[in-house]
């Protein structure tokens, strides 16, 4: 009989992640165009409790208009454009084994139809990827994160149209060819379940059915993906593609059958994002959706042979809190606010959920019986210093070894999980909020909400600690000086 490993399999890769349009800053740098994220305005009154999952922008006619009086953190981010050497050597101390971040698309393809490519955009992601390389570390890249150029918004929709798709496959044409010898884990769409603006690109006066455009520009990015994998078809073993989920697989409210059963239809339509991208086909619920809901989505029978003969070769997803599904309530919004009685939360209002993270694991593995990449996990939280200067945050090493005992169960389950991304190896701006305040990082970076500090990087004790996790492979987990 097989016996299943009780520990991390010495091939695990431990690293941590970023999105190009949190970190890098420099918006108007080397011919880069505008994106989406480029318009993400810090609001001073946004609640701790806001759990929305997507940038909260603005989709009137008017929200590409620079406001001033507005101050915009995803313009500047970390300077992590003109500070990466520096903050991959900080990485490579802290022993990460791979990075994921993402290519910023408008730094490639300013308006995202141009015939060729910008060199100078394209030059920096050479000189990053070279230096994390230089360093020892995997790169694990991101294709598209929230970084559409506006132009596609205007002039198309997003991806409410397919000429969104002709402009994404150009671009993966272009990325695989100068990177599939040095790059070998690619994502697709960071969350492409988040039904938000900032992964569609299309506004509400754009459409006359919200929901119905909805699923048609994910239909888009489902036959983007599938092409994108077509063409890394050609770079063999070289380059492995995975589509990337945010884990909404909710719990029931309670043993009600009413509940168990409106609860196992509404995780349907989260897993439908990973069913079309790793099986290669519409289930039968989705249809169903469609037709309760009335929403005519065109496919054709081209797109249901190419998703078929495409599909994915490792499912990621990010875990950060689970959520309760309660039939009275009958929504099948992804941003129901329902809380679990049994679970605390963060000072955002994230429930935390370690049990939850060893659920989702075997969930995903066995309906897909493929390779897992958890590429995003962490906690938001607010950090203090010292006086001493350190940064004592021991909620940040009880969250993470918490989940990394929990990961270290689903791989006795039999689950295979090839690696890990710590959200985030470094303080970012916030997706959600677009704010300093909430940190993630194992280090620490001196800039506040309004964009004032002097961007020193500090270590935090969470470094430390999980520096010791990755030199034991997740053998030691505890610390006494913790």
């Amino acid at each position: 009989m097989k016996k299943t490993k009780k520990e991390f399999p010495d091939t695990f890769l431990w690293g941590g992640g970023i999105a190009a349009n949190q970190a890098e800053g420099a918006y108007d740098a080397a011919g880069k165009g505008l994106s989406i994220a480029d318009f993400h305005a810090y609001q001073k009154s946004l609640s701790k409790d806001d759990r929305l999952e997507h940038a909260t922008l603005s989709v009137s006619d008017k929200m590409f208009e620079t406001n001033p009086n507005a101050y915009y953190p995803k313009r500047y981010g970390i300077d992590f454009y003109h500070r990466f050497k520096e903050d991959i050597q900080l990485f490579k101390e802290l022993g990460l084994q791979c990075f994921r971040t993402s290519f910023n698309w408008t730094r490639i393809f300013p308006k995202g139809i141009e015939d060729v490519p910008n060199e100078e955009g394209l030059m920096f992601y050479d000189a990053l990827i070279d230096t994390l390389l230089e360093n020892g570390i995997e790169p694990v890249m991101t294709i598209s994160h929230y970084e559409m150029p506006t132009y596609l918004v205007e002039a198309y929709g997003g991806w409410l149209s397919r000429k969104t798709i002709d402009a994404y496959e150009t671009f993966c044409q272009v990325l695989f060819e100068r990177y599939h010898k040095k790059v070998k884990y690619w994502i697709t769409f960071n969350q492409i379940n988040l039904l938000s603006f900032n992964s569609l690109g299309f506004k509400e006066s754009q459409t006359s059915n919200i929901l119905e455009a909805t699923y048609q520009s994910v239909h888009h990015q489902f036959i983007a993906q599938a092409k994108a994998k077509k063409l890394a078809k050609a770079y063999g073993e070289d380059i492995l593609l995975g589509t990337m989920l945010s884990d909404k697989i909710a719990h029931p409210a309670t043993c009600k059958p009413e509940d168990v059963l409106f609860s196992y239809r509404k995780n349907q339509m989260e897993y439908l994002f990973g069913d079309v991208a790793m099986r290669g086909y519409y289930p039968g619920y989705a249809f169903r959706f469609f037709e309760e809901n009335q929403l005519d989505i065109s496919m054709t029978e081209e797109d249901a042979v190419l998703l078929q003969e495409n599909t994915m070769d490792y499912l990621s997803f990010s875990y950060y809190y689970t959520k309760i599904n309660d039939a009275e309530k009958n929504s099948f919004s992804p941003m129901d606010k329902s809380k679990n009685p049994y679970l605390k939360s963060s000072e955002w209002g994230w429930e935390i959920d370690p049990l939850g993270l060893r659920t989702a694991l075997n969930q995903y593995y066995d309906r897909y019986q493929c390779p897992l990449f958890l590429t995003e996990n962490g906690i938001g939280a607010t950090d203090q210093i010292s006086a001493d200067g350190a940064i004592h945050d021991p909620y940040r090493i009880d969250y993470l070894k918490k989940h990394f005992e929990q990961m270290k169960e689903a791989i006795y389950d039999g689950v295979d999980l090839i690696g890990y991304c710590l959200w985030a190896p470094i303080d970012i701006v916030s997706c959600s909020s677009a704010e300093m305040a909430k940190r993630y990082g194992v280090i620490h970076v001196d800039l506040d909400n309004e964009g004032n500090g002097t961007l020193e990087r500090r270590k935090k004790d969470s470094f430390y600690w999980y520096q010791q996790v990755i030199q034991t492979n997740g053998h030691e987990l505890n610390d006494p000086q913790y």
